[in-house]
């Protein structure tokens, strides 16, 4: 999951500074989170996954699929 957190934040062309302050995380999270030291609560998911517009099954890497199925 870490590496498919930080490939989404690097091809939506974001910084983890940028994403801070964008959605409220914390950049020393977004770090953990992308570095495997921590794994995002649901609550945190839910804001990643609307922020990058995929759903939370391709940031958990259930899927290849980003698009969200409605």
């Amino acid at each position: 999951m870490q590496t498919r957190l930080r490939e989404i934040r690097k091809s939506k062309g974001v910084t983890q500074i940028a994403l801070q302050m964008q959605t409220g995380i914390e950049q020393s999270l977004i770090s953990k989170f992308e570095s495997g030291e921590r794994i995002p609560p649901t609550e945190t998911l839910l804001i990643l996954a609307d922020f990058y517009n995929v759903s939370i099954d391709y940031i958990l890497c259930r899927t290849d699929n980003p698009e969200i199925n409605r």
